[in-house]
């Protein structure tokens, strides 16, 4: 399996990330129903990858509570 390509992501910061933004969680929609999840503090660090499915349902089970 080989890595996407992010370079060209458009990454949005969470609006729940530390008022100083040295915790920040970043996430951008990405071509092929993909979600991708990483930390502001390693832009070119590894990201998380999520079908858009399921990040719709970890969403939902977290803003429930």
């Amino acid at each position: 399996m080989t890595a996407p390509d992010l370079s060209r992501a458009h990454w949005r910061k969470s609006s729940r990330s530390s008022a100083s933004g040295s915790d920040c969680v970043e996430v951008a929609m990405l071509p092929a129903g993909t979600i991708g999840v990483r930390d502001s503090k390693e832009p070119h660090g590894p990201a998380l990858l999520f079908p858009a499915g399921a990040w719709t349902a970890f969403l939902t089970a977290v803003s429930s509570r």
